[in-house]
């Protein structure tokens, strides 16, 4: 039998810890060489034990950060994202809504202001000099019955018209500023904007619409200003001379004869100008809105319209009952203007889930940005960018088929799909036949260009200014996005 060599101590502990060498203390160290020494080390390990605390806190302020469920709303410009938007916030975050509800008291006022420029605009005579001859008009209405009036005949009547209205209406026209004022006077960097050409002093056309930087605190700025008033009530501006209440109230039998005028309707109807079809449309509630004691309702800040450059970021946390806590959402609103599409890609990166709202009543509409695009094509394009992007391949989509309600009324007025959509064909004109038709088309473009056949995507006709049917459907868009989300960290 082989005897077991005897290993020396000293290697027995070097290979148990191969540091205790290192950290050992030298055999000749003095007191105060110990005493240094153990000062250097305690001073070492505070200096790694706040390293660790900081490194902790990082993990959880990131864990914080980051948001359980992250949506992207895409779509053009114009297609009821920031209503979307909206809606969400009404049913998610109430209390931050009414507590910014008065803040949208000045936007109403300026698209209210807006609608009666755009109507002036159409009027006046040195526009039917320009325009009456172009297709707006069509060939069957120029040759009809002596009842049409003569080009002489339009453009005195036009004259005349504009003449009065501007007349009575200038204060509200110079209300205009006052109240783009009242959206920047609180941000120190000049956050608004306005887009299209910065040398037109006016809304002449609608690329000349006023914009607000996401960035910008407008929202804020009022609702502080409401706060610190001890009667934050719709009466304590009437109090305030300054206020455009004033403006709005002593014109509001102006605005409503205007609005009312039978020919300027029918002059709106042969430019095929469709305030109704916009956002921001208070035409018919012209008395109630003037109103010395006028307070925003909820429809009123989902129709409001006030255009965004820059990302809109809103979070929000859900509740998923008692054994399941709460899940933290963010849903952005990137923009749909062609100038703004490239700064979705950045967002394309960890998405749960898109909402892409599609207003397939504007089938018979140009972009304002660029009047040679037809709305309801650009959709579409747009549409097969999206569903065909690798990135997203794996992306569930929900499909808004949006602004139903507009679609219906165009058609029952008679205006023709076919005419706008040639492939459309004979089907009849019907608003269930057009409805199912785009879904299909909507579809179809899906399942040829989805780089994945098993992605989930979910399709609605919506309305987002219908508050009660569209709650439904983000109920059920919610439920949807949880349970896939639910599946993906199940898999994970």
């Amino acid at each position: 039998m082989v005897a077991a060599k005897s290993v020396p101590q000293n290697r027995r502990l070097s290979s148990n810890d191969p540091f205790e060498a290192v950290l050992r203390p030298p055999p000749d160290e003095t007191p105060a060489q110990r005493e240094m020494r153990i000062l250097a080390e305690q001073q070492a390990k505070q200096v790694s034990d706040a390293i660790d605390e900081q490194l902790r806190v990082e993990r959880v302020e990131l864990k914080r950060a980051r948001p359980d469920v992250k949506i992207l709303l895409l779509g053009q410009s114009e297609s009821g994202k920031s209503t979307t938007l909206k809606q969400f916030q009404l049913l998610h975050t109430p209390a931050a809504f009414q507590a910014e509800r008065i803040a949208w008291r000045t936007v109403i006022y300026l698209n209210l202001v807006r609608s009666v420029r755009r109507i002036l605009d159409t009027i006046s005579a040195e526009r039917e000099e320009e325009t009456f001859d172009t297709a707006s008009i069509t060939s069957d209405r120029r040759t009809s019955t002596s009842s049409v009036p003569t080009d002489p005949e339009i453009h005195r009547i036009a004259a005349e018209k504009h003449t009065e209205y501007s007349a009575v209406l200038a204060p509200v026209l110079e209300l205009e500023g006052r109240l783009i004022h009242r959206l920047r006077e609180d941000d120190d960097d000049d956050e608004a904007t306005r887009l299209g050409d910065g040398s037109t002093p006016g809304w002449s056309t609608p690329r000349g619409e006023y914009a607000v930087r996401t960035t910008s605190n407008w929202k804020r700025a009022f609702t502080l200003k409401r706060s610190s008033k001890r009667i934050p009530t719709s009466t304590s501006w009437w109090d305030d001379p300054s206020d455009p209440v004033h403006v709005l109230d002593r014109c509001r039998d102006a605005m409503v004869r205007l609005w009312g005028d039978e020919w300027v309707r029918n002059r709106l109807v042969e430019k095929r100008v469709r305030l109704q079809e916009s956002s921001g449309f208070y035409l018919d509630q012209i008395e109630r809105i003037t109103a010395k004691d006028y307070s925003p309702t909820d429809d009123d800040v989902l129709k409001a319209r006030l255009k965004t450059v820059g990302v809109v970021e809103h979070p929000f946390t859900i509740s998923m009952g008692t054994m399941r806590g709460n899940t933290s959402w963010v849903i952005y609103d990137v923009g749909g203007a062609r100038n703004q599409r490239h700064a979705w890609a950045p967002f394309f990166q960890d998405v749960n889930s898109i909402i892409f709202l599609a207003p397939i009543s504007a089938f018979d509409q140009v972009l304002t940005e660029d009047t040679r695009v037809n709305r309801l094509e650009d959709s579409l394009l747009l549409w097969r960018a999206v569903v065909s992007n690798k990135l997203l391949g794996k992306v569930p989509i929900v499909l808004f088929l949006n602004k139903c309600d507009l679609l219906r009324e165009k058609l029952e007025a008679g205006v023709r799909l076919k005419s706008h959509l040639v492939t459309y064909g004979d089907r009849p004109n019907d608003y269930e036949s057009v409805s199912k038709y785009l879904r299909n088309k909507f579809g179809q473009l899906h399942n040829q260009n989805s780089p994945n056949r098993e992605r989930e995507l979910f399709i609605h006709y919506t309305s987002v200014v219908d508050r009660e049917k569209t709650a439904q459907i983000i109920a059920s868009v919610r439920e949807a996005i949880l349970r896939l989300n639910l599946k993906t960290l199940r898999l994970m």
